[in-house]
């Protein structure tokens, strides 16, 4: 049945720089939680959403608890595509679908997020010492796993893409080969390297091509270079596109312009910001800054670092200090008619 998991949520597209209600045409201002967890929590017996403490009563606090109107789901393309372990690829599909099918039961968009391409990938490691699971940029697999994805959710108004989390200069001890889109549109492999906005562009147009192919409707995001940062040169020339920039507390307000300029002319969208109880002041620097630009957003990260809340997996949903501040945020009804919640 077509839309059985989007429970009546109208589809969404754009027009100039609003997200719009695609037949009413009235603004929608999407505001949200990233609810990660599936890109890496190793499916148990139970599956892959037992393993992320992934539940129905997890999206009711997300989303009538918060007053979530998005969730930012971040997923890994090895498992969409080729399974784990004894669970198949449709089990984590399947996963994908329930946490959809609750989501829109409640009254909240799915956005996918392709946060991670290999769940045993090493792409260098960050400045802690940890390994980076974030890859540079997609690769060749990246264009089958969307052809898949459009064509499963070619009918589900409540599911948004956003093709490729963080656009990146590769870390220096990262020797994995990376993927270049072609002038022409071909593909080629390359050593390590950094690459342009206009590079990516290519990248970014060729996935949305693969989308649209299946799903001409689809509404796409598309993220700046520079770990999402930076949206300068960045252009995807077709409808219904959203930049997205990731902005953390080691970025300055004066900064902020590099991705701010996109409001313009096309939907801005803040895919990911967050902090601790130490960055409550640049937490209300952005808030402002985001409502005077009216874009919609999603914060990081409901159990991971930073964090929103005291511990999701245990339903323990106290807020954290910065959690108050997105909660605020989320539970603040919006009254102007050009800005509604």
């Amino acid at each position: 049945m077509k839309g059985e998991l989007s429970y009546g949520l109208p589809a969404l597209c754009t027009a100039g720089n609003q997200i719009v209600d695609a037949v009413t045409r009235k603004p929608v201002r999407l505001r949200g939680i990233n609810r990660s967890g599936l890109e890496y929590s190793e499916p148990v017996h139970g599956g892959f959403l037992k393993s992320a403490s992934l539940s129905r009563s997890d999206l009711e606090e997300l989303v009538c608890g918060w007053g979530a109107k998005v969730i930012r789901l971040p997923f890994t393309q090895d498992w969409a595509l080729n399974g784990r372990g004894s669970f198949s690829t449709e089990n984590y599909r399947q996963a994908l679908d329930q946490v959809i099918s609750w989501a829109a039961e409640l009254g909240a968009y799915t956005l996918l997020d392709l946060q991670w391409l290999d769940a045993d990938a090493d792409f260098g490691r960050l400045s802690d010492g940890s390994i980076n699971r974030v890859a540079p940029l997609p690769n060749p697999a990246s264009i089958e796993l969307w052809a898949c994805l459009a064509e499963r959710y070619r009918d589900e108004p409540a599911v948004l893409f956003d093709i490729f989390n963080e656009p990146h200069a590769p870390l220096k001890d990262d020797q994995s080969p990376m993927y270049f889109v072609t002038v022409g549109g071909g593909m080629e492999e390359s050593a390590p390297r950094e690459f342009s906005p206009e590079e990516w562009s290519r990248w970014a147009s060729k996935l949305v091509t693969t989308v649209r192919k299946v799903h001409p409707e689809a509404l796409v995001w598309v993220s700046g270079v520079d770990w999402g940062f930076d949206l300068r040169g960045v252009q995807v020339n077709a409808s219904n596109i959203v930049y997205s920039a990731h902005v953390y507390p080691n970025r300055s307000c004066g900064e902020w312009s590099r991705f701010g300029h996109c409001f313009t002319n096309r939907p801005l969208f803040i895919g990911e910001w967050g902090g601790t109880a130490d960055d409550l002041k640049w937490g209300l620097e952005l808030i402002a800054y985001i409502k005077n630009v009216a874009c919609g957003w999603t914060a990081w990260s409901w159990v991971d670092v930073p964090k929103l809340v005291q511990n999701a997996r245990a339903a323990d949903y106290n807020p954290t200090e910065f959690g108050k501040l997105v909660r605020s945020e989320l539970t603040l009804r919006e009254t102007s008619p050009n800005n509604p919640s």
